[in-house]
């Protein structure tokens, strides 16, 4: 049964980045809502995309390509409201070359090895943000609990897989997405209850 985890996964992993989009649609509130952390998302998606793949788990490429397409959607929505976070830039794409080095060095394994940190490289802006801001009303508590389920499937997962860098994933996102949901609560953000906020 425990194999089935990432079609679980992949069933909050696909639209989780929509209440933020649609959130951030409606209101234009980016109060607590990290570019530098969408950015991250998108090119560490497309880069466990490869991860997934060489791996054969087939059913995640579906969940890493919808994250990456629209965690990148929502980076371009953060620039247009003037959201960009020009000292990040660089540091983002030296981790995208290293992201690139490692799976050409290293192919699976290697890039397997650099995402292993990936998940602590995304999340850091975003918890960064959000406790740095006074009122992050802009946070989406529906993101951060889809984020919660899909990366609570995966450290299972990787629980059972004993795969080191599925099991540092799952631990980080959830944590993070704890860490998240906790700050939203307290800024006045719309709780599950209105998750389509």
């Amino acid at each position: 049964m425990l194999d089935f985890l990432p079609i679980a996964a992949a069933c909050f992993g696909i639209p989780q980045y929509l209440p933020q989009i649609l959130k951030l649609r409606r209101t234009g509130d980016t109060a607590g809502v990290s570019w530098a952390w969408a950015t991250l998302t998108s090119i560490n998606n497309a880069a466990w995309f490869g991860y997934f793949m060489a791996s054969g788990y087939w059913t995640a490429g579906l969940p890493s390509t919808a994250a990456s397409t629209l965690a990148g959607t929502l980076s371009v929505l953060l620039v247009r409201r003037g959201a960009l976070n020009r000292r990040a830039i660089g540091w983002i794409s030296a981790w995208s070359a290293l992201l690139l080095l490692a799976a050409i060095v290293g192919g699976r394994i290697g890039l397997g090895t650099v995402l292993a940190a990936a998940s602590i490289v995304q999340v850091t802006p975003s918890l960064w943000t959000a406790y740095r801001t006074a009122r992050p009303t802009g946070i989406s508590a529906g993101t951060w609990s889809l984020v919660l389920g899909e990366l609570t499937c995966w450290f299972v997962f990787g629980l059972h897989k004993a795969d080191t860098r599925l099991i540092v994933l799952g631990a980080t996102g959830v944590l993070a997405s704890i860490l998240m949901l906790a700050r939203a609560r307290r800024a006045g953000v719309p709780s599950k209850c209105q998750l389509a906020a």
